[in-house]
Order: C-alpha cells, then sequence, then structure tokens
C-alpha cells in the first residue's frame, strides 16, 4: 500500500482488494466535478497518513458496474469497506468528516497511538489536519458548498428537457440497440424489448455535451438512463428490479403507454384539449356524475394507486410526500379498488396516467408537474391563492422547526459530523444520557442561523429546545448534566 491513491479499472480488482479484508477506502469521482477535484487532495494527504489501509478511486461512469453496486447517485461519493463489507459511507464534500471516518475504520495513523477523537471532527496526523482545515475554510465559504455539479446554461437545460420528453419512453445509452456499447445497456434494452413496447434511444458517446449535462440534468453519475414521460427511472439494477417485480409494466401502463401489441386495439378518449367534460368522452351521465363528485370531494384531492399510508407505486409515493412536505390537508382515492373510476376518470380529466392532483376541482397533473411547481415554488403559490393553506411566515417557520421534535439542538453541523467542538459537546452529553432528539444545522440555512438568535434573544449556538422553550447553549447544557439534571429537565 504504502500511502498512494491506486485507481481502479475494473470490478473484480476491486473485489481481489476488499476481500482481504483489510480497511479500503473508495473514492467516487468525476472529471467535471470541482468538488471531487477538491476532496481528491484530502483523499491523497489520508492516504498518506494512514499508509496500511487501501486508497482506491473509482471514476464514476466510467465504471457503472463499480458504481451500482455502491447505490452511488452522485460525486463526490465515498464507500468504507472493511472485512469486506460497506460499514460507511460519504456523500458530498465534507473534508472533516471524511478525515473522521476514514480515521474510524482505519484506527490510528501511527501503530500504538489512538486515533483522533471523533469530537474533534478531523483524523489524526499533521498533513491531514492541515489540509481538512484549508479545505474545510474553502469549501465551507464558497458559494457551491455541498452543492457537487456546476449549473447547466439555460440552452442545454432546454435540450436536455427536450431530448428526455421526445419519446414516452427514452433511453440514454451507449451506442445503439443494433449495437450497444456496453453491456448495461444491453440489459435495459432486453427488458424494453421484454416488455413489448416503443422506446427512443440517443447515444451519449455521440455527444459529449449531452452526455456530461445529462449527469447534472438528472442527478445520476452513470448510464445508461431510462425515462418515462420525462422522469428519470434509473439506471440499469433500478430496471431490472422494476423489470422482475412487475413494477415497471405498471409504471407504463399508467402513464398511457400501450404494447406494441396492444396499439391497434386502443380505444382511444377524449380528443379535445384541456380536461373537463367533453361531448366526445362517451361517458355516461352517471359516471360523469359520480367522477365531479369524488374531484369535488375536498378541496385538495389525490387519485393515487394505494392509500397515503401504503402508496402502492413510487409517484403516488411522491406525491404524497410532497403534499406532507406542504402540510397540506388532502383527501386520496386508491384508483386500484375501482377500475371504473381508474378509466373514466383518464377520459373524464383527459390525462391518461395516474397520480392525478386536483385542487378546487381543477386538475394540476402528475407527479412530475407537481414536483416541478413545488420546485419552482408555483405549488405553494396556488395553494395560498386558493385558499387552502396559509402562507409561512418566517417566524412561524421558526416555531415549526422548535416543535419538530420534543428535544431539538440547533447546531453546526450534524450529530454524526459536529462543525464546532461545542456543538459536539452538547450532543455527546445528550447521548451520554440516553436523550433522543432531533437537530438542525444552523450552517446549511442562514435565515433560520439569523432569524432564530433573535427569535430567542440567544446569539449563540448550539441552542437546545424542550417542548418549544430554550434549555440553553452549551454551557447550560454541561452545567445540567454535571448536576445530573439534564435527563429530568428534558422529561418533565
Amino acid at each position: 500500500m504504502g500511502g498512494s491513491v491506486k485507481d481502479v479499472k475494473s470490478k473484480a480488482e476491486l473485489d481481489n482488494i476488499t476481500k482481504s479484508g483489510e480497511a479500503v477506502i473508495i473514492h467516487f469521482w468525476a472529471s467535471w466535478c470541482d468538488a471531487s477535484k477538491q476532496m481528491d487532495q484530502v483523499f491523497s494527504h489520508l492516504s498518506t497518513d494512514f499508509p496500511n489501509t487501501h486508497f482506491l478511486a473509482v471514476e464514476a461512469e466510467e465504471q457503472p458496474e463499480i458504481s451500482e453496486a455502491f447505490s452511488v447517485s452522485s460525486v463526490p461519493y465515498f464507500a468504507f469497506v472493511k472485512d469486506g463489507k460497506t460499514v460507511d459511507t460519504l456523500e458530498g464534500a465534507d473534508p472533516s468528516s471524511l478525515a473522521n471516518k476514514v480515521a474510524k475504520v482505519a484506527g490510528s495513523a501511527n501503530p500504538g497511538e489512538p486515533a483522533a477523537p471523533a469530537s474533534l471532527g478531523m483524523a489524526a496526523g499533521p498533513t491531514v489536519l492541515e489540509t481538512v482545515k484549508e479545505l474545510a475554510k474553502e469549501i465551507g465559504s464558497s458559494p457551491q458548498a455541498n452543492q457537487a455539479r456546476p449549473g447547466l446554461s439555460d440552452a442545454l437545460k432546454n435540450r436536455l428537457q427536450q431530448l428526455v420528453a421526445s419519446h414516452p419512453i427514452m433511453l440514454f445509452m451507449k451506442g445503439n440497440p443494433e449495437a450497444p456499447r456496453c453491456g448495461f445497456s444491453q440489459k435495459v434494452i432486453d427488458i424494453l424489448k421484454d416488455e413489448t413496447v416503443k422506446f427512443g434511444t440517443f447515444d451519449i458517446l455521440s455527444d459529449n455535451e449531452v452526455r456530461e449535462g445529462l449527469k447534472l440534468f438528472s442527478n445520476w453519475p452513470t448510464f445508461p438512463q431510462l425515462y418515462c414521460k420525462g422522469e428519470l427511472l434509473g439506471g440499469c439494477d433500478i430496471a431490472i428490479a422494476m423489470h422482475e417485480s412487475g413494477e415497471l409494466r405498471e409504471v407504463f401502463r399508467d402513464h398511457g403507454i400501450d404494447t406494441i401489441d396492444s396499439v391497434e386495439a386502443k380505444v382511444s378518449g377524449s380528443e379535445n384539449g384541456k380536461g373537463g367534460i367533453t361531448q366526445s368522452t362517451g361517458l355516461s351521465t352517471t359516471l360523469t356524475s359520480r367522477l365531479e363528485s369524488l374531484v369535488n370531494s375536498n378541496p385538495v384531492m389525490l387519485f393515487m394507486k394505494g392509500k397515503p399510508t401504503e402508496p402502492k407505486c413510487g409517484f403516488s409515493g411522491k406525491v404524497v410526500a410532497i403534499l406532507q412536505e406542504e402540510k397540506v390537508v388532502f383527501e386520496s382515492f386508491d384508483i386500484l379498488t375501482d377500475e371504473e373510476v381508474r378509466q373514466g376518470l383518464k377520459v373524464y380529466s383527459n390525462w391518461s396516467s395516474y397520480p392525478q392532483l386536483y385542487i378546487k376541482g381543477e386538475l394540476i397533473g402528475g407527479s412530475d408537474i407537481v414536483l416541478e411547481m413545488q420546485k419552482s415554488g408555483e405549488l405553494e403559490r396556488i395553494l395560498v391563492e386558493k385558499g387552502i393553506v396559509q402562507k409561512e411566515t418566517p417566524e412561524d417557520r421558526l416555531k415549526s422547526l422548535i416543535t419538530s421534535s420534543p428535544v431539538m439542538l440547533f447546531m453546526k453541523g450534524t450529530p454524526e459530523a459536529p462543525r464546532c467542538g461545542f456543538s459536539s459537546k452538547v450532543v455527546n452529553a445528550l447521548k451520554e444520557n440516553g436523550v433522543g432528539f432531533g437537530s438542525f444545522d444552523i450552517l446549511s440555512d442562514e435565515e433560520v442561523r439569523q432569524g432564530l438568535k433573535v427569535f430567542s434573544n440567544w446569539p449563540t449556538f448550539p441552542q437546545l429546545y424542550y417542548k418549544g422553550e430554550l434549555i440553553g447553549g452549551c454551557d447550560i447544557i454541561l452545567e445540567l448534566r454535571d448536576n445530573g439534571e439534564l435527563k429530568s429537565t428534558l422529561s418533565e
């Protein structure tokens, strides 16, 4: 080993190293990712300070078999392997957390000496210490902190959106269906043929702008990538799992995608444009009346597969999660329990797939539209305009955060990776006393960080709350611990 980083070129090569049982640290990277380049400096220094540990580098896109085996969906990404098993992972550019996790998995940098305490947030070793401090400051102060990817130009984003939506089923692959250039692309082609659906393809090897851009657009670093009605389903392993479970056929069916054998037998629905009742629907008056009643039975109505507590498809689950995040009270109807409603609503709404979300009787759309509206803020605007929710003030948000857990800690970093010694001490005190708690990283949200100082009239962090009431900062918590009063104070 001798303190160097080794580039891994195959899954077989990696397996030979990991089966030794020794500690192995793997850095998944990409050439386009600036954060990967920054973290590579830390990784290289760590390999010097821990010469008895294997440090491996894997280019995520070029080694899709390895990336998919470790469920890599963004870079930089680190996997920590010991005794042939993955014991920890780290996603994103966090030098202190990386050094800390390496120390935990690899042990002391110097045999016979203990590794630095986890509360320090860094590994032992002078070289690493210096590098971590410098890069943590550099990455933490960067406008792209916690963002591993540069932005896309509007022109490229529009082009990718057009490509992704150019066919109901669209596969971005290496090569073409007649001549795939990688085994994973071949597997997905075989699956789609087995599903007997029509699909479009794009050879990412023919256009590097699309190849690199799509990784940012989809936040998915490897190929192939399979899309259904403009929404990413996943890569090869996900396509295989969905195909084997039957979920892939369900997704295609619910998005109105016909099999090749059924195209000629399809009975077309409404020919008119914008939803609602048209004279060409062919629906009976009784069914139309029933659908109208269901659509208007609640201000927010979701027609989905399954129930909110047990969604029967990922797309339905996604919309449920969005509504819950927006704190919207809604009713739902399980279209799997009533075939007449399931088929009739497609015609009534002129929308061929599920889920379908309605607000005050008006169709909003399916999961992809609802997700896009949430990201843009349009969903919140509509909910406020329709009187479904009240616009949340900054003070309301703080109150909601403070009461989100009976014991709530506002700190720098996370309990697993504190970013200051005071936060680390409070975390340790709570854990030592067996107190369960929620936490919020105030470094991740400047509005919360500044607002909480005014709201609580307490200028520093960490801040600990119990049932919405401020207990205090580090000194008060440690005093309560030392007096044996911490647990009782947080359980009254």
